[in-house]
């Protein structure tokens, strides 16, 4: 939910990005909501619909970390703990 532009890229054609969830505090998006959003934004790609296994892991590569964290700040204190 923090790159949206990633997921855009990572889908290409026929992604959703208005079936997403739309609230600012991604931290406070039902997890339900997060997986039904990308279901439906990503159920008219050529990649199918979004499967954690199957992508989570691409989509993880592909992501800026910048953006995380400035989207979250639970994730700005993860990679603060993590640089040291």
């Amino acid at each position: 939910m923090a790159d949206k532009s990633c997921l855009t890229r990572f889908y290409g054609q026929g992604f959703n990005e208005e079936a997403l969830p739309q609230r600012k505090e991604i931290e406070l998006i039902p997890k339900k909501d997060v997986s039904t959003g990308l279901v439906n934004a990503t159920k008219h790609t050529q990649k199918g619909s979004y499967h954690k296994t199957l992508h989570g892991f691409d989509i993880l590569a592909e992501i800026d970390p910048e953006r995380v964290e400035a989207a979250s700040p639970f994730a700005a204190r993860l990679h603060k703990c993590v640089r040291g």
